[in-house]
């Protein structure tokens, strides 16, 4: 017991001096294991309703063999991209994530700029990304009431947006756990991904009828969460990379098992699959299947994971918001930046996460032109992100420093891929989804982000009180702990925290 004390302990000062020399001081407690930051992304991840949102588009464009090959091939780039910010996560495990890379990685012409954009960028993409699991989660809730009435009940924007209006509220209040429970949680999002994936991967061939069984040859031929609770897991530098690369990793393999047991079950009419009564892909083929209470059984654990997905999504986002605020970044940061003294939590800056959530939860009522352009914005904005990140630090002129995991000779290589898929795939949400657009099927997403981030830079360039007089990165709070300016003169980051890991 006294040995597996000192091993703790010795990891925790290691991961003291490791966030020391990144220039902060250790303010969370160190809750999360290897095992719970796994959860953190995996329970973002979320398998099961992923896999439904792929659906809408699947089997509509290409059937049985853009779920399975599509799942499968984009897999392969999805995994590049893990592995590229598991190694910068190694390198640099501080909560700022792809913002304080930035910095570390880029020019130093150009550093302060870029960090500003893609901190304002990444802060709202958590924020996004909470308001479509969300309204997700709520659409399902009102599909299975649609499903129990024998679909009499057809809900209305406006009783979606009250449930999800209660939705962010309960994932708030899960993100504002102290942090051993928030920490301990995990293990049960990880166990009821899992078991809702095997459970139908298991059942639905047996529960389907034979008429709806698919043959091979009509089935065959015809992914920073981590990152952002990094301050807060033990030997954050192993831990990290494990949790961001294991993920991923775990949610493809489900994934792919779950899309071909679904390519098998549901059947040849993909007409009737996608426009029905129920509205939803996956609940069709489940119906098909389970019948109306095996189909709402299923439906159920769903919910529950969206709801994990959110809280997970609001958790993480708190924490990059919390660490953005502490380096005077955002307004008011000096109350954002604030720990909750019960919980160790950042309250406020949970707060804020949720409301921004809530906010721009409203454009639904703009109609289905701006929703589509909402759910598409968090993906095409964290990987603009990334693709900052990545140009940073292999063209930034900057010293790279490894962790304990290293790609070595494979990390450019596996960069330039990961960059090469996000562009792609940044291109393809931009588009409208047909040659000749119209008002109402126009992808706002360009306009959008183009819009937030031209704000962003506004604020940043704005005479006498734009960030550009004040903004200077990531901001060290080693001074609090008396390492600092010494006979008048300020020290350097790197300076403070060579005092402070000495002094450790």
């Amino acid at each position: 017991m006294k040995q597996h004390d000192r091993d703790s302990e010795e990891v925790s000062d290691k991961d003291v001096a490791l966030l020391a020399t990144l220039g902060y001081k250790q303010d969370f407690k160190r809750t999360f294991s290897r095992l719970e930051l796994f959860g953190v992304g995996f329970s973002i991840i979320g398998v099961f309703p992923s896999v439904a949102g792929v659906l809408i588009f699947a089997i509509p464009y290409g059937g049985p063999v853009a779920m399975v090959w599509g799942w499968a091939v984009c897999s392969v780039f999805i995994m590049c991209i893990a592995a590229t910010i598991a190694e910068l996560g190694s390198a640099a495990p501080t909560a700022g994530g792809l913002y304080y890379w930035t910095y570390k990685y880029a020019s130093p012409r150009t550093r302060n700029l870029l960090s500003w954009i893609v901190g304002y960028m990444s802060t709202i993409t958590y924020a996004v990304a909470t308001t479509a699991v969300a309204w997700a989660c709520a659409v399902s809730i009102l599909a299975g009431a649609s499903i129990g009435s024998d679909f009499a009940y057809v809900p209305t924007t406006g009783q979606t947006f009250g449930v999800f209006t209660a939705v962010i509220l309960f994932q708030l209040m899960m993100a504002t756990l102290p942090s051993p429970i928030v920490a301990q949680l995990q293990k049960l999002y990880i166990a009821l991904n899992i078991l809702v994936c095997l459970g139908v991967i298991v059942a639905l061939p047996i529960v389907t009828p034979k008429e709806n069984i698919n043959s091979a040859k009509y089935v065959f031929a015809a992914f920073d969460a981590p990152t952002h609770i990094s301050e807060e897991a033990s030997n954050a530098s192993y831990a990290v990379p494990f949790a961001t690369l294991t993920s991923p990793a775990v949610a493809v393999v489900l994934g792919l098992a779950l899309n071909i047991a679904l390519a098998f079950c549901m059947g040849t009419d993909l007409e009737s699959i996608v426009g029905n009564e129920i509205g939803q892909p996956l609940a069709t083929i489940l119906f098909n299947s389970f019948g109306k209470k095996g189909t709402l059984a299923v439906w159920s654990f769903t919910i529950m994971v969206q709801v994990f997905m959110g809280a997970g999504a609001l958790t993480a986002g708190a924490r990059l918001t919390w660490a953005f605020s502490r380096d005077g970044a955002l307004p008011f940061s000096s109350y954002i930046s604030r720990l909750n003294p019960v919980t160790g939590t950042p309250t406020y800056a949970a707060l804020l996460t949720a409301f921004v959530a809530f906010t721009v939860g409203t454009l639904v009522f703009a109609g289905p032109a701006a929703s589509t352009a909402l759910f598409s914005a968090s993906l095409v904005m964290i990987y603009v992100d990334l693709i900052v990140v990545v140009l940073c630090r292999f063209l930034g002129g900057e010293r790279w420093e490894p962790g304990l995991f290293s790609l070595g000779r494979w990390s450019k290589p596996i960069a330039f891929t990961s960059t090469l898929f996000m562009t792609l795939v940044v291109v393809i949400l931009s588009f409208p989804s047909n040659p000749s657009p119209t008002a109402a099927t126009m992808n706002y997403t360009c306009l959008m982000i183009g819009g937030y981030v031209l704000l962003v830079v506004a604020y940043y360039y704005v005479p006498v009180y734009g960030a550009k007089t004040w903004f200077r990165g990531p901001r060290s709070n080693l001074r609090e702990l008396g390492v600092g300016a010494s006979g008048g003169e300020e020290r350097s980051l790197d300076e403070k925290a060579g005092v402070y890991v000495k002094v450790l």
